[in-house]
């Protein structure tokens, strides 16, 4: 059992475990494996079962309860009214740079060396170390998924990629689409509103666990190095020679090749104009949805929630609904709540019921019209394919109805 204390460091309160710092369990866990993580911190007692809770902290930003923060992470610079880089550097009191030897002098008293300003410039704001957490809950959790490991195994699946996105809103919604039909590798090319992003959290409705280890990169070609076939989406006709897919064809296609071991993903474009021609080239296919010919415009999470739904149905593993503790997959069909079909037996007895009382009420009349009227009811009532609980609730019905129950027949 491990204990979080909350230790005093240069006049900061700082959440701490066996005198470390949690930022330097959360960075050891999240930069390597969760296993090699917990061999280089070496806290007595800190195994996996004892590290759930100490990322579980931080994740969940409990810190601020006990009005702690780390250093390096971005509450502690929010906490100390830093704002900018100025703001930052008038912190400190002599700030010098290995690379250029020039130095900056400040209204602090401690010094501070940089190998460089622009590093200074990427560093000074700190790290969200909560998204950190949170990545390694899941590593700790789930293990590492594929998109991890070189080789590619037998059941995985499809990567998106979405090209410089421009509201995390949208991204959120992405990740909620990709979650419905069993995606999760979700990759991000320079996202105009900068990443991680807690508002793509809100908007992931609970899919946040692919938010939390999607990953974003800089530049096109960093995203899609590491795939052997990518297949781009369009509603633009494209001057290109390259196989044009629906996304029934691509999900076929992406199956066959992921059953062969490659790499695949699917590449979506910006909000507002798409893919430009220029990323289209790099992709092996395209992919146009069907479409009414004067909209073909569809958002981001609509792109993606069709070709994942046409995935899902090659993939394989889909239920019709949600599957729960009392809820159990369900069929196509009908569902008779656990009535199996009548049989035949049940069904004529109904008939006969039914048909004796009708000719005691005069119903069939004339007297020569009774085959085709019977025809017509025993028609009409095979059309409803009762249920052994429904047929017997006819006969209930009908038995009601000749004899009585209740006051009225009283």
């Amino acid at each position: 059992m491990v204990t979080i204390d909350i230790l005093t460091v240069d006049g900061k309160r700082v959440p701490a475990l066996a005198g470390r710092p949690i930022a330097e369990v959360v960075r050891a866990c999240h930069d390597t494996t969760i296993d090699l993580g917990l061999a280089s911190l070496a806290i007595p007692g800190l195994d996996r079962a004892a590290l759930e809770p100490v990322l579980t902290y931080c994740a969940e930003q409990r810190c601020a309860e006990d009005t702690a923060t780390c250093a390096g992470c971005v509450r502690r610079t929010e906490a100390d009214g830093i704002r900018s880089l100025d703001d930052y550097l008038r912190s400190y009191g002599t700030v010098t740079f290995a690379d250029s030897g020039l130095s900056i002098q400040g209204s602090g008293t401690k010094p501070l060396a940089s190998p460089s300003l622009d590093e200074l410039a990427k560093s000074w704001a700190g790290d969200e170390l909560w998204f950190f957490a949170r990545r390694s809950l899941r590593k700790l959790r789930h293990g590492i998924r594929s998109k991890d490991v070189a080789v590619v195994e037998r059941g995985a699946k499809p990567a998106v990629i979405l090209v410089e996105p421009q509201l995390a809103d949208n991204i959120g919604m992405v990740a909620r689409a990709m979650a419905n039909f069993g995606l999760e590798d979700l990759r991000l090319v320079n996202p105009r509103d900068g990443w991680p992003n807690e508002r793509a959290r809100v908007a992931a409705s609970g899919a946040t666990f692919i938010i939390d280890e999607a990953a974003a990169v800089p530049t096109f070609a960093e995203a899609i190095a590491p795939f052997n076939w990518i297949c781009a989406t369009t509603a633009r006709q494209r001057d290109l020679a390259k196989p044009v897919l629906t996304p029934e064809g691509a999900a076929r296609e992406m199956a066959m090749r992921i059953e062969r071991g490659e790499r695949v993903a699917m590449l979506f474009g910006r909000e507002r104009n798409g893919l430009e021609t220029s990323e289209v080239a790099n992709a092996d296919a395209i992919v146009m949805i069907p479409v009414a010919p004067r909209f073909a415009s569809l958002n981001l999470a609509q792109s993606v929630l069709l070709l994942g739904y046409e995935w899902l149905k090659i993939d394989g593993g889909a239920t019709l609904g949600r599957v729960t503790t009392y809820e159990s997959p369900r069929g196509e069909g009908l569902h008779n709540r656990g009535s199996p079909p009548a049989d035949k037996q049940a069904v004529l007895g109904f008939f006969e019921h039914l048909e004796s009382e009708l000719d005691s009420a005069g119903f069939f009349n004339p007297p020569e019209k009774r085959p085709t009227m019977v025809q017509n009811l025993r028609s009409m009532f095979m059309r409803l394919e009762a249920s052994d609980q429904e047929v017997r609730t006819l006969r209930g019905m009908l038995k009601a109805l000749v004899h009585g129950r209740g006051p009225r027949w009283r």
